[in-house]
């Protein structure tokens, strides 16, 4: 499955859903308040003066945290460092030393050059220098107790292979802190003391002893057999950090949390006993063991219901956009982003909640800024929905506060309501007198129904203000981040692009004209027919926009562009002229992608034309060589076929748009022959299979395209001398 794939099947996963809510559900639980508990604190030597004290369920008697820890801490340190032993590094290393020794001897033979000898090996010139000398000038050290250079290289081998048969560790002694360690040779561990085997610092001295008593006392022939051995020593007795610490973490749980069981209907402590160390253990056992304040039924009981309660004010919204929103349904992103919200402003009245104060700070949650941000994001309904929704939760977190809930339905409706057809970003900021306003409302009117006073509602008055002022800046910031964090297009990103100042759109205008001028034709078309059928208008007209971007780059392809020049493809075979056509898809995504164009957007390019086959191209082709000769895979576009109602719409425009504009008498009937024929191909050739476009939304926008190409294409009266107008001033004279 590749990651494309993967990605998908997250995105609609049901189980993602489910989990998702889940989630959030445990969550909001976990932000409710909860009763004091039962017990008071007790400290030992204190005297119990309730009544007998008796376990209603059985629990462990818990250590003191303190000495729990220090145990733990004991245990893990007990722990010796565990070592891997290598056993493929001896094979190697003597392998290796051999090939060297072949290497060095042979190089040590060649003739001395004019400039020095040739060093073609790792050692240093002065000790490759000194092997020179061993092999061809051995005289010069007579100190030694050999002076063959076979010899000297037979005890390296017997040197590398006496220290690895006792092991040298990785680590030096100072660095082990425990004196003994543990070797891991396959399934099997054992304890060593470490000083068994070699470190970096006692190899050394091993290796000087072997030198003065196998080599003899030549300085110079004693350094360069040392740099020769260290070259190939590596450690073969490995320090292995994870396996030290699962041995830690195993000895951690191997130290029991409990010292004891006290059983159900057991007395814990009687009244007016004195609190000994041991009881004291048993109370904060038992305090734990009930969760503070109920036993494990109780608390689970309240949990569950609680649990309901969020069920139930959830499933409106859930259920809501199950029926009538599937686009948001069948895409977890955005059902994740709509949990965010709901936690962010429950997390926020969680913490202002916590804060003990007399001044109205309930008001200081933004609710409208989530519905604002619902509203933007998806629509107004949502934003509405969302609004009841996350109102109900944040009354049920401050202890089902009624009055508060209404509040903020009527303030987070208004502001939903100022931001429903937005059209630019600097609208956000007129919500705050509506926000203002449906808080002021909700003061003054429950403040008269409960005879509070003017100074508590000027406070309310306050409040709200703040909440109305920071809300739209909030919103600012939070649809941006929201944009790029989530990969959301939202309305307010596509109006941007519709601005003709977007380079790919100046240069579309300035290469190709005859493009652009179909595309603001099209755009017409797809935005006109995404209304009847409730589909994004704003998307499908940006989407018509930049479909064709792609022909910018190489515009005399295209016939509307080539104005009275020669047609290129006459002189080109079709499989080439259907290349060309072809580039324009692939080319296009490639600008769009580089502008960094909002994905919603870039599937319009290659969309737009689907699996479709370039019939010209095809049909010139088969004439040409034949049809057995022509694959008909190389004269079909790339594809994906469309699958969202406004990217079909702009696939259905392009065809009608350029097809009527090529009618050189275009009246109502040969229009709506046109649209049929290429609705009814399309739907044969299964383009729209993937598209949720119904037979009715079909027929909608076959009488829009009608109704919006009649209008573009009517017949006009001649004007006066008309026929004299169009006569150019040579053919006058």
């Amino acid at each position: 499955m590749t990651n494309e794939n993967l990605k998908t099947r997250l995105r609609e996963s049901r189980r993602v859903k489910i989990l998702i809510v889940f989630v959030t559900i445990i969550l909001i639980v976990a932000m409710f308040p909860r009763g004091e508990s039962i017990e008071s604190e007790v400290t030992v030597g204190s005297v119990w003066i309730k009544d007998d004290l008796i376990a209603s369920t059985t629990f462990e008697i818990l250590k003191n945290a303190e000495t729990y820890e220090r145990e733990i801490a004991k245990a893990a340190n007990n722990v010796l460092p565990v070592f891997l032993k290598d056993k493929s590094i001896i094979e190697v290393t003597i392998d290796s030393v051999k090939k060297y020794n072949s290497l060095i001897f042979r190089l040590t033979g060649i003739n001395r050059q004019p400039a020095g000898i040739f060093n073609q090996t790792f050692l240093s010139n002065r000790s490759f220098q000194i092997f020179y000398n061993l092999k061809n000038e051995s005289s010069l050290y007579k100190d030694l107790e050999t002076r063959s250079i076979s010899e000297i290289f037979r005890l390296a081998g017997v040197l590398i292979e006496n220290i690895y048969e006792k092991g040298l560790l990785d680590l030096t002694f100072n660095e082990i802190t425990s004196d003994s360690i543990s070797i891991r040779n396959g399934k099997y561990e054992r304890a060593y003391s470490k000083t068994l085997f070699y470190d970096r610092i006692t190899v050394i001295n091993f290796i000087n002893n072997f030198i003065a008593k196998n080599i003899g006392r030549e300085p110079e022939v004693n350094e360069a057999f040392t740099e020769y051995v260290n070259f190939f020593l590596k450690p073969n007795i490995i320090f292995s950090g994870e396996l030290t610490e699962l041995a830690k973490k195993s000895a951690k749980e191997k130290i029991p949390r409990n010292i004891g069981i006290v059983n159900e209907n057991e007395r814990i402590v009687a009244k007016h006993d004195r609190i000994s160390p041991e009881i004291k253990l048993k109370i904060d056992s038992y305090r734990i063991a009930k969760g503070e304040d109920t036993g494990f039924w109780t608390r689970f009981s309240q949990s569950f219901g609680k649990a309901v309660h969020i069920l139930i004010i959830l499933i409106l919204i859930i259920i809501y956009i199950y029926l009538f929103r599937k686009r948001i349904y069948n895409d977890n992103v955005k059902i994740l982003l709509i949990s965010i919200i709901i936690l962010f402003i429950s997390a926020l009245t969680f913490l202002i909640y916590k804060v003990n104060v007399s001044a109205p700070i309930e008001f200081l949650v933004v609710v409208p800024v989530a519905s604002m941000l619902l509203t933007i994001v998806f629509d107004s309904r949502i934003g509405f929905y969302g609004t009841v929704v996350i109102s109900l939760i944040v009354g049920g977190l401050r202890g089902n506060d009624y009055v508060f809930t209404v509040m903020n339905i009527v303030a987070g409706g208004f502001s939903a309501y100022t931001v429903r057809d937005i059209k630019n970003r600097t609208q956000i900021f007129r919500s705050f007198f509506y926000i203002l306003l449906g808080y002021v409302i909700s003061i003054i009117a429950f403040g008269l129904e409960r005879f509070d006073s003017f100074e508590q509602m000027a406070a309310s008055f306050a409040f709200a203000a703040s909440n109305a002022l920071m809300s739209p800046v909030f919103t600012y910031g939070l649809i941006i981040f929201i944009e790029r964090i989530f990969k959301i297009t939202t309305d307010l990103t596509l109006l941007e692009l519709t601005d003709f100042n977007h380079p790919l759109l100046k240069d579309l205008a300035r290469n190709a004209p005859g493009t652009f001028n179909h595309t603001m034709m099209m755009a017409t078309l797809a935005e006109t027919a995404s209304e009847t059928v409730g589909a994004n208008p704003i998307l499908a007209r940006v989407g018509a926009y930049f479909h064709d971007i792609g022909k910018s780059l190489d515009p005399d392809t295209f016939v509307e562009n080539q104005l009275n020049a020669e047609n290129k493809h006459e002189k080109l075979p079709p499989e080439r002229s259907a290349q060309l056509i072809q580039n324009h898809v692939k080319r296009g995504i490639e600008l769009a992608e580089s502008y960094e164009l909002p994905r919603e957007v870039i599937n319009f390019i290659p969309m737009h034309h689907g699996t479709m086959v370039i019939s010209f191209f095809y049909e010139k082709a088969k004439s040409t060589y034949g049809e057995d000769k022509v694959n008909i895979e190389d004269y079909r576009y790339i594809g994906p076929k469309p699958n969202t109602r406004e990217t079909a719409i702009v696939m259905l425009a392009d065809a009608c748009e350029s097809t009527v504009r090529s009618l050189t008498d275009a009246d109502a009937e040969k229009i709506e022959n046109v649209i049929n024929n290429i609705v009814s191909a399309r739907l044969e050739d299964g383009q729209l299979d993937e598209a949720p476009l119904t037979f009715r939304d079909i027929k909608k926008i076959k009488e829009s395209f009608h109704n919006i190409l009649i209008g573009q294409h009517h017949r006009r009266i001649k004007y006066p001398n008309q026929n004299e107008l169009e006569i150019s001033k040579e053919q006058k004279q």
